[in-house]
């Protein structure tokens, strides 16, 4: 188990010592939502050279890695 207490001469960590944790945890999130909502919404009129539709393998492949962080995330920082 990890001891959290700083130690006197150390200086303390910005964002406390899960900084980490929270931004694996806001990563997996915004990759899964955006994923997802490219996915459902797909914009109504693409500008020129861009795609009509979100490549779905991909989209889903990184929504599904994205998920799997936030959950892990969220885990861990629930199990302290």
């Amino acid at each position: 188990m990890i001891h959290r207490q700083a130690l006197p001469s150390s200086p303390v960590l910005f964002g406390g010592p899960d900084l980490l944790l929270f931004l694996v945890l806001a990563l997996g999130a915004a990759l899964l939502v955006g994923n997802v909502l490219a996915l459902v919404r797909p914009p109504e009129r693409p500008r020129e050279g861009e795609l009509t539709r979100a490549p779905v393998a991909r989209s889903v492949g990184m929504a599904v890695l994205g998920a799997v962080a936030a959950i892990w995330a969220l885990a861990t920082l629930l199990a302290r």
